[in-house]
């Protein structure tokens, strides 16, 4: 800000000219007074084309130092803050530190023009090393820089980010359940193998899958998608959601219809609305819910979206593609890969998942053909690969972990219910979706008789607090006010 604003100025950052426009956009449409050009600025930060390989050291010429900032007045930071924290669509902890070294050594510099959208090969080559952990165990004689360097690659497990692009195929691959064992990145490589997603889906691949920079950015622009085909139309709101995806859908169109109990009066409620003439754009549901872990109608949803014409998104992020195929039902499939894809809660990242035999297809399709930008930074992403070559695994303990969890609380006279959707009345629902070995997941919520009761166990339970969900380790944390 000292070279490119003043003190009464604030700036966000973006991974491309084409986010931060969006950004502008929305600060137009909260704050009309705003001038584009005057009290808004976009600031693009490019590699200094006058430094061999634009400034990159060869070692690290596949990560490229673009950002675009956001110059705005500080009096109106929360709407800055509120784009950046509904799309999701910021720069990640690992891409502005590498920026920020580069822009003070010189390696990025301010260019005006307009960044075009980049986008990664479908079609990636295997390297020849995958691994390339240091050796060395001694800190001695280590500046700064490479004493992070030696914690990222020691206790983040880095690797040479070379393999960027065959660690997001990799990934793609994983989620795509073309992957069904723990493997490494070159066996991930190779493998391609039917899964119970391509069986079932016929036309399914790992080209259907796009990754994000985390799960609220997958959300966020496959609502933009769905909007520039089919049209602004009302979206619809289904089950208690995370609190960002209400918003994306109230703040970025005509707004939506929330139903927050997710039951079926809620699914006659909105029959005779459609019947009655009413047209909404798509439906957005999470499999299970969180934090009362009820489980979607998703075969009634599909049969009322494909009678009244609108689509179907679901959140599989609680239930996880290892538990749960809710493909068939949906049109797009997304997921928070920071949960419990990477476990380390070391990295963040989403997906989204296009359904080929959805009716909105071609035009989806088309849309991201076109439209979609690759900001998944690329160190982030062979973090991500990294962390879930156990998934499989890791995902067979946690449901096991949180049943024995469960069968003890239900146990217990101290107990008023415990939420699970081994439990639920809505069973029939998850069982629908789940896999021939599939568990019922790693969250769990439970109440008590009392509230002295629910105090003393919170306080004294010996693990982490935190509000998230999907580590490899026990989290706990305070959901009182919508449970009670």
């Amino acid at each position: 800000m000292g070279r490119h604003g003043s003190s009464t100025e604030k700036a966000f950052l973006f991974p491309s000219h084409t986010v931060a426009k969006r950004c502008v956009e929305f600060f137009q449409r909260q704050v009309p007074s705003l001038v584009p050009g005057k009290s808004l600025r976009i600031i693009d930060l490019h590699p200094n084309s006058g430094l061999p390989n634009g400034g990159v050291e060869s070692e690290a010429a596949h990560v490229k130092p673009i950002m675009s900032a956001v110059i705005f007045p500080r009096s109106h930071t929360k709407v800055a803050k509120a784009f950046w924290q509904h799309s999701g669509d910021g720069i990640s902890s690992r891409r502005a530190e590498y920026c920020h070294k580069a822009f003070d050594d010189g390696r990025l510099t301010v260019q005006r023009a307009v960044m075009s959208p980049s986008k990664g090969p479908r079609r990636y080559q295997k390297k020849e090393s995958v691994d390339l952990s240091p050796q060395c165990e001694s800190t001695k004689g280590l500046d700064g820089k490479d004493y992070i360097q030696f914690v990222e690659e020691r206790f983040g497990r880095n690797l040479d980010v070379s393999l960027a692009y065959s660690a997001k195929l990799a990934i793609r691959r994983r989620i795509a359940g073309a992957l069904t064992a723990n493997v490494d990145l070159h066996e991930a490589l190779e493998m391609s193998k039917p899964s119970t997603r391509t069986e079932q889906v016929e036309g399914f691949s790992e080209h259907d899958v796009y990754l994000y920079p985390c799960g609220m950015s997958s959300i966020f622009n496959i609502h933009r998608a769905m909007m520039a085909c089919r049209g602004e139309m009302k979206s619809i709101t289904f089950g208690f959601p995370y609190i960002d995806t209400l918003k994306i859908l109230e703040k970025w169109g005509p707004g939506c219809l929330f139903y927050g109990y997710g039951s079926s009066t809620d699914l006659d409620d909105l029959e005779r609305r459609c019947e009655a003439g009413e047209r909404y754009l798509a439906l957005f549901c999470e499999f299970p819910g969180n934090p009362l872990l009820k489980t979607p109608d998703l075969r009634r949803i599909r049969a009322l979206a494909d009678r009244y014409d609108f689509a179907v998104v679901v959140d599989e992020t609680i239930g996880n593609f290892i538990n749960v195929h809710v493909l068939p039902y949906a049109d797009v499939v997304v997921s928070s890969l920071s949960k419990v894809f990477t476990g380390e809660c070391n990295v963040m990242g989403g997906s989204s998942v296009l359904n080929p035999q959805s009716r909105y297809y071609p035009q989806l399709k088309a849309f991201m053909d076109k439209d979609y930008e690759d900001n998944y930074w690329p160190e982030d992403a062979i973090f991500m690969e990294r962390n879930s070559r156990d998934f499989v695994s890791r995902i067979d303990r946690i449901n096991k972990n949180a049943e024995t969890i469960c069968e003890t609380l239900r146990a217990s006279p101290l107990v008023k219910e415990v939420y699970y959707p081994k439990y639920s009345g809505t069973r029939a629902f998850y069982d629908d979706c789940r896999n021939k070995n599939g568990g019922y997941g790693g969250l769990l919520s439970v109440t008590f008789k009392t509230y002295l009761r629910a105090v003393t166990f919170f306080d004294k339970l010996e693990t982490a607090k935190g509000p998230s969900l999907g580590t490899n380790f026990t989290l706990r944390y305070l959901a009182q006010s919508t449970i009670s």
